[in-house]
């Protein structure tokens, strides 16, 4: 625990590498558990797919779920 998983655009490998390398420092220094707790996952989809496959079908029937969205804050402060 955590098992964060993301869904983005494609990325080259260093970029992946570091995002993922950011993510898990985030999780120990914020969410107080060890490094060896934490598993990433990237997976890439396409531009053309996102709304079919990720927008559509994940995020907006997830609504009460997302902390942002849009880049809108979901939450009060």
């Amino acid at each position: 625990m955590p098992y964060i998983r993301i869904k983005a655009f494609p990325k080259d490998e260093e970029t992946k590498k570091i995002v993922a390398e950011g993510i898990n420092k985030v999780f120990c220094n914020h969410w107080g558990c060890p490094p060896e707790a934490i598993s990433v996952s990237i997976e890439e989809v396409a531009p053309e797919d996102w709304d079919g496959q990720v927008r559509d079908k994940e995020m907006l029937p997830n609504k009460d779920k997302m902390m942002i969205l849009d880049g809108k804050k979901m939450y009060e402060k």
